[in-house]
């Protein structure tokens, strides 16, 4: 039994006399021995009760983590990592090496017993980075550097390329540059101004992060990665320390990233959507999204080739994007989560990135919103071939009168003027001959001068993607080249075009007869007008899936997303998209809680307040998910992490919220489709090339005379759409592809990288 400190119990049966005497003797005073002995007895027994107190949980071993991003593609010669210290080492005795040469010293003791160094001078290729104790363990981990001019994964880069005035090499390299700029005090100055840090204005407004009031000053630093143009702001103290491992205090460690609109591509140098000043409907007195975020102590950034309209490459894209990240964290600090942000082509770029490349975006606020380039693109491919038809019914030798009703009724819309600005303004991106940046007339491509020149298509500028044509496809020019052009991942094989109409009476079967049989294709050399339809090059169309360019959404429940969408009035923005994105959300993951639509009577971008709050709700959303240590998968994270006030909305004409948890009346945001979805194609809209059934006499009660049923099976003989079965080589996106070997040569179509090394422990010796 064990006894109070200097108490002793006498037994019970001790001898007669004893009785009369206290059972329980009372304390006494310790002598030097006793005090000797009871100080020895509890130094043997502090490590047995620690040892007791750890039975089964044995110390975690050394440990290096990379922040700066993936171990394999580190870029720029540094790298920020962490070295997380077991308990039965003193992080202070940690000697660390790059090779041969230490780097102890760019390491700092944080909280945790956590190490967090920046190593620089890595050399091109492999590192072999060591953590090592006195008693000989530790860790080590490789990382492999790749040159700042890139490419990281994107395969050979494409030539020719116009780099900017002042570049040092091909590769467009230049020290980068910086600028600043400040809020003023004086209301009438809206916006930010020139900053002189050798002579401050007296006007500098202040702004509280961190729970300090600190200067509204701003530092832009501008530079150049992957061959274009990168840009970071961050309130900035002039004159004062900053690095990774010791940022400035009023650095929040989120980032916002703004994106460009449009879809095309460039042979050069860009410039990078603004990092100062985003605001998606000017003059609408619409708060400033990017000053919002430098407010509250964020980073804001983007680069050139996240302008959809420079660069319609979803892996070039993400390279970029990458590594300009991978800037912000060696430069500035860790990062909490990373948002992006952008309208049209700005939500395209954020959503399949997101979905190809998981991890770049911790959450996403697209705005007039598409999937990605390559679903769409079959839309306005048959807007152009409609276009062509009822332009002039005559070109292939049609009779058949139509009205403007029937013709918007075959695509699905509320007149043709969507079809007429869509064509207009994306179609020429497949056109090889179009202009485009970085080239001229005389070195373009031209179907008659100068087939050999260079191609301004989103299709050829993402070659390594797509791969290029069969020698058995090859037309007449590529056959002269030697060389095929790049494969297309669009068909239009057995669409019944305006069957819905068909069958609802608005047309008629002479009509659905002649427009199936007039409508045609294109030419996959030159893009003109031909008879036929189009038969998708089967390595492209695989290629599209694996590769993300068609977005199957498969990775995206990793991402919080939150869509602001408002009518579409013939802008060619369709409001179906957003729910295009939530019913491939379902199918790959049978839920879609981690995208919320915001819904409001404001043209594309459903209200003037929705941007701002959906800033500032994700912002709370992640902050709920990046504390959330549980040992959750992501994606339940973000789902069980959103907070109970977040849910669908509706916003009025004023800005107001009208439902929290309700999208509009259909009748504030009207739903139109497409000219497949007419033809059966499912909201998802993402079977670029249709799994075929046997053609039908009769549809719904719709008869065909014999001339027109012959003329029907001519123009389908091997049979029509079935859209009840997944699209042909309908596959899901495979995440972070890489399109180069170790030697730099290319792999078309692309193959997963190996899983991210990892660090590894080793015992002493």
């Amino acid at each position: 039994m064990i006894c109070a400190m200097g108490e002793t119990e006498v037994p019970r049966s001790a001898t007669p006399g004893v009785s009369a005497q206290r059972r329980m003797i009372g304390p006494r005073r310790p002598t030097a021995i006793m005090l000797l002995t009871l100080i020895a007895l509890a130094a043997l027994a502090a490590p047995a009760a620690a040892r007791a107190r750890h039975r089964g949980r044995p110390a975690a071993p050394t440990a290096i983590t990379v922040l700066s991003g993936r171990p394999d593609l580190v870029v720029g010669e540094q790298a920020l990592l962490q070295v997380s210290v077991p308990r039965t080492e003193n992080p202070r005795r940690a000697r660390i090496t790059v090779g041969h040469r230490a780097v102890t010293r760019a390491f700092a003791l944080r909280p945790g017993r956590t190490l967090l160094g920046l190593v620089s001078g890595l050399h091109r290729g492999r590192n072999l980075v060591t953590v090592r104790f006195r008693d000989g363990s530790g860790a080590r981990i490789t990382l492999t550097d790749h040159p700042v001019g890139g490419p990281l994964f994107a395969g050979p880069q494409v030539q020719p390329w116009t780099c900017q005035p002042g570049a040092r090499d091909r590769h467009c390299d230049a020290p980068p540059s910086y600028r600043y700029l400040y809020r003023s005090t004086n209301p009438a100055d809206a916006g930010l101004l020139p900053y002189d840090p050798a002579h401050p204005p007296a006007d500098v407004a202040t702004t509280p992060v961190n729970g300090a009031q600190v200067p509204f000053v701003v530092r832009v630093e501008t530079g150049y990665e992957d061959r274009d143009q990168y840009a970071i702001a961050v309130l900035y103290r002039p004159g004062r320390l900053w690095t990774s491992v010791r940022p400035q205090a009023q650095f929040a460690h989120k980032m916002l990233v703004t994106h460009g609109a449009s879809c095309n591509i460039a042979y050069a140098v860009g410039t990078t959507p603004s990092t100062t000043s985003y605001n998606l409907a000017r003059g609408s007195g619409m708060t400033d999204s990017a000053q919002w975020a430098l407010a509250h102590g964020w980073a804001v950034m983007s680069t050139a080739m996240d302008n959809t309209g420079h660069d319609c490459d979803v892996v070039t894209q993400a390279e970029s994007l990458l590594m300009a990240k991978q800037r912000v964290i060696d430069r500035y600090g860790t990062l909490r989560y990373t948002i992006g942000i952008g309208c049209s082509g700005g939500s395209l770029v954020q959503q399949w990135v997101a979905n190809a490349y998981p991890g770049i975006y911790q959450g996403l606020l697209p705005t007039c919103s598409f999937p990605d380039a390559w679903s769409s693109a079959t839309q306005v491919f048959d807007y152009h071939l409609m276009n062509l038809y009822f332009g002039d019914s005559g070109r292939w030798g049609s009779g058949v009168s139509w009205t403007p009703a029937q013709e918007a009724a075959v695509q699905d819309d509320a007149t043709t003027k969507n079809s007429t600005l869509s064509d207009f303004g994306f179609f020429g991106a497949i056109d090889p001959s179009h202009s485009c940046p970085g080239t001229t007339a005389a070195d373009r491509y031209n179907a008659t001068s100068n087939p050999g020149g260079v191609r301004c298509s989103i299709s050829d500028f993402a070659v390594n993607v797509f791969g290029r044509r069969p020698r058995s496809e090859w037309g007449p020019q590529e056959r002269a080249l030697g060389h095929g052009f790049a494969g297309l991942p669009v068909d239009n094989i057995g669409v019944q075009y305006g069957l819905a109409a068909l069958r609802a009476g608005t047309i008629s079967p002479a009509q659905f007869v002649d427009l199936n049989a007039k409508l045609g294709g294109v030419d996959p050399e030159t893009i003109a007008p031909i008879p036929h339809r189009n038969v998708a090059d089967p390595f492209a169309l695989a290629a599209a899936y694996r590769s993300g360019m068609i977005d199957e959404a498969n990775h995206l429940g990793q991402v919080a997303i939150i869509d602001c969408r408002g009518p579409n009035p013939d802008l060619a923005h369709d409001a179906y998209r957003a729910f295009a994105v939530r019913a491939r959300l379902d199918r790959a993951n049978r839920t879609h809680a981690n995208q919320l639509i915001w819904e409001g009577p404001v043209q594309l971008i459903a209200s003037t307040a929705c941007q701002q709050d959906a800033l500032q709700a994700m912002d709370g959303w992640l902050g709920r998910v990046s504390a959330d240590h549980r040992t959750l998968p992501l994606n339940a994270k973000i789902i069980r992490d959103r907070p109970q006030a977040l849910g669908d909305r509706c916003y009025d004409a004023a800005g107001g919220i009208q439902s929290t948890h309700a999208l509009c009346p259909p009748g504030v945001v009207p739903l139109y489709g497409t000219p497949r979805m007419v033809a059966g194609d499912p909201i998802t809209t993402d079977a670029n090339k249709c799994r075929l059934q046997p053609l039908r006499r009769t549809t719904d009660g719709v008869g065909f005379t014999g001339a027109q049923w012959a003329q029907l099976q001519q123009i389908f003989p091997a049979g029509v759409c079935d859209y009840t079965q997944p699209g042909v080589d309908q596959q899901p996106t495979i995440a972070w592809q890489t399109y180069q070997t170790p030697a730099g040569r290319v792999i078309p179509g692309g193959r997963p990288m190996p899983p991210a090394p990892v660090s590894v422990a080793f015992a002493s010796r």
